[in-house]
């Protein structure tokens, strides 16, 4: 009986031994940076991750590389809700969150920092993101990123208190979402908060939509706030009449936000953009009802790419689109939209004349699905169903795959996004999983000739 007793306190001994060095802080992994050809278009990949750890990327709205351009954040199931940056040059893993997050990762521009939302310790849900926090308090939290990577470099880290500071808290009255953005003055965030909330700050007489599309989402209202990451101070924005999705900040132009109708896929109005003090909201590109318009993406000062699909074939018997399974979306209760009978392709709108042109496209295919742009104004990027990447020159329209084989069975889409600079593209690749599906960070380099490519404009 002793030894049994013994035996499970030792046990339970290694299991805390285990939850604990699973949460630390500043916890090193080896390097798994690898060099891979492209054995299509020959691009040379820079894997910054290639084990099975159930890798993703920050989603392409937001940044993915900290302040200094050494360090890409991304997530991963190496511990459970976890948060890790990977140096591009050394290929050095670090933990950089401890008592999870939930939702984006906000990286600053300005700084090292990291902004996120957690749930109140001791008030999780069974599931870390289970429930995007409806009727859950979230706490704000600043990471200082800067400190804790030298710490972590020098061997001689401190608790987790001395890099992470409690902003504020999302009271759960509000039902909080675990949509946010930093805003370019990187002095406070925005926030979806749910219905209820809303309800208070429509205007009367509002509309509020249903559900929208097969997937039973979009009905609102919903809204937005901010807070003030020194003071922790709310303030409401706007209320609209359904579901937020996608809250991104222009990292430009300080108090411009872009957000979504989400409903899953195709929405009746995708893109909307508003002001911070509530003023200015409108659709960002009104779309027609035969447009599928998705997946929008601040790219410069001025200018939002979005997706226009034309992923769905038309039955001509019928005079409408093709209902199969193959792709996402094609089903009949979507509606007639995103064929190829009206224009689709990457389209760029401009924020201040309102002027929208489609810069490229696939020649046959899905269309292209998730898209981005250089902040210089240079270079477009998109991927397709196909999990192929697309480089764009916007100067000339010229377009080339770049890289394709990252497996269409991966468990997400690639998510293209540019570096600072404009000279490469983070997306997660499923290409070297022996399952097919687990995904790891890649590099990928625009090209040295397109790079030295000048123009007489």
């Amino acid at each position: 009986m002793k030894k049994t007793l013994l035996a499970a306190a030792m046990l339970g001994s290694v299991a805390a031994f285990s939850l604990n060095a699973q949460a630390q802080i500043g916890r090193r992994f080896p390097s798994e940076k690898k060099i891979v050809k492209d054995p299509v278009t020959g691009t040379m990949l820079t894997f910054l991750t290639s084990t099975p750890a159930g890798d993703s990327k920050i989603y392409q709205t937001h940044p993915q590389w900290t302040s200094d351009g050494q360090w890409v954040v991304f997530r991963s199931d190496r511990a459970r809700n976890e948060a890790f940056a990977v140096n591009e040059k050394n290929g050095d893993i670090v933990q950089i969150t401890e008592g999870g997050y939930t939702g984006m990762l906000c990286l600053a521009r300005k700084s090292m920092k990291l902004y996120y939302l957690r749930y109140v310790p001791g008030q999780e849900p069974e599931e870390q993101n289970a429930g995007r926090g409806r009727g859950t308090a979230l706490q704000l939290v600043e990471d200082d990123l800067g400190k804790l990577l030298a710490d972590s470099k020098a061997g001689k880290m401190q608790p987790a208190s001395a890099y992470l500071r409690v902003c504020g808290t999302i009271p759960a009255s509000m039902t909080p979402g675990n949509d946010m953005a930093l805003d370019a003055d990187e002095q406070v965030v925005y926030c979806r908060v749910g219905h209820d909330e809303a309800a208070k700050h429509l205007a009367p007489n509002t509309k509020v939509e249903a559900n929208f599309g097969p997937r039973n989402m979009g009905a609102g209202p919903a809204g937005l706030i901010s807070m003030d990451i020194k003071t922790g101070n709310i303030k409401y924005i706007v209320s609209v009449p359904f579901q937020i999705g996608h809250v991104q900040t222009n990292p430009w132009v300080p108090g411009e936000i872009v957000f979504c109708w989400e409903t899953g896929g195709k929405s009746p109005q995708r893109t909307w953009t508003v002001m911070a003090d509530g003023t200015g909201l409108r659709p960002l590109y009104p779309e027609a009802p035969f447009e599928w318009v998705t997946h929008e993406a601040v790219i410069t000062k001025d200018e939002v790419a979005i997706a226009i699909m034309g992923h769905r074939k038309v039955n001509p018997a019928e005079d409408k689109p093709f209902d199969a399974v193959t792709n996402p979306g094609v089903q009949a209760g979507w509606g007639s939209s995103g064929t190829r009978e009206k224009p689709t392709g990457l389209g760029i709108v401009n924020l201040r004349t309102r002027e929208m042109v489609i810069i490229g496209q696939t020649p046959k295919g899905s269309g292209l699905w998730h898209v981005n742009g250089s902040g210089d104004g240079r270079w477009a990027v998109g991927d397709d169903f196909s999990r192929s990447i697309y480089l764009i020159d916007r100067h000339t329209r010229e377009m080339i795959m770049l890289s394709t084989g990252h497996k269409e069975t991966a468990t997400d889409h690639p998510h293209p996004t540019f570096s600072p600079d404009g000279t490469r593209i983070e997306i997660e690749s499923a290409m070297l999983s022996a399952d097919n599906k687990s995904m790891n960070i890649c590099i990928i380099p625009v090209p040295e000739s397109w790079l030295k490519r000048r123009y007489k404009d």
